[in-house]
């Protein structure tokens, strides 16, 4: 089976998705085809295209192959507010059956995938429809985005006991830069290493280039070549 991972965040606006294109390109560097998904994104423009996220576009660009956008995004939504709103104003239903179709599409077509959630990982996508549901649904373990800015601690430690309470496989987290004003990065980090008890895989400055600093992710490059090599559900 197809490698993969879950990405999710401490909060919205942390930057899952520098963290995922980063990591798209580390993998890539590794010899993997890899590939992101978006499956619910809300705040979409109206393109010639179609409707069009900004996040998912970039996790396109990331991506080698680079798949039809449907497979990236099945579900685009105009406002940029909570998915559940979004939909119910444009009368969509989000079902997961289409969701499962365009991630086995994705995975038929590269070494990893990458899905991207929405906000954190205790946001509901619907009423009746979780992230630990797309990530179980999916077999993916899941990689926690740590926003550093104040409050993080507390939200870093919530968002691991949430995941591991839901049954989900937490392979690690990643530091991102996210408030260049923050005065305490590093006496925040030495503490966030020290309460969470998955490992920290990477750490992004504030604004970097994603394509170059993959690097800065290379242990979770690595965690997800081990994956890989063990076949799904092989980290717990």
């Amino acid at each position: 089976m197809t490698a993969g991972v879950f990405i999710t965040g401490t909060d919205t606006g942390i930057g899952k998705t520098m963290v995922s294109c980063a990591l798209l390109h580390a993998l890539r560097a590794r010899g993997l085809r890899a590939v992101g998904m978006k499956p619910v994104a809300s705040g979409c423009e109206r393109t010639d295209a179609g409707w069009r996220n900004d996040d998912a576009l970039r996790l396109l660009a990331a991506s080698d192959p680079q798949p039809d956008y449907d497979l990236v995004n099945p579900y685009a939504l105009p406002d940029p507010t909570a998915p559940e709103i979004a939909a119910a104003a444009v009368g969509v239903s989000v079902q997961l059956a289409p969701l499962q179709a365009a991630f086995a599409a994705l995975r038929a077509q590269a070494d990893f995938v990458l899905v991207e959630g929405l906000g954190g990982w205790a946001s509901p996508i619907t009423a009746s429809l979780d992230h630990a549901d797309l990530a179980r649904a999916f077999e993916l373990p899941v990689l926690l985005v740590v926003g550093l800015r104040l409050g993080c601690i507390n939200h870093a430690r919530l968002s691991e006991r949430a995941i591991r309470g839901d049954g989900l496989p937490l392979l690690g987290w990643v530091a991102n830069a996210v408030d260049p004003q923050f005065a305490h990065v590093e006496e925040t980090m030495a503490i966030l290493d020290r309460v969470l008890t998955a490992p920290r895989l990477g750490r992004l400055g504030h604004g970097v280039d994603a394509t170059l600093h993959s690097s800065d992710l290379g242990d979770a490059a690595r965690m997800a070549d081990f994956r890989q090599g063990g076949g799904a559900g092989s980290i717990g």
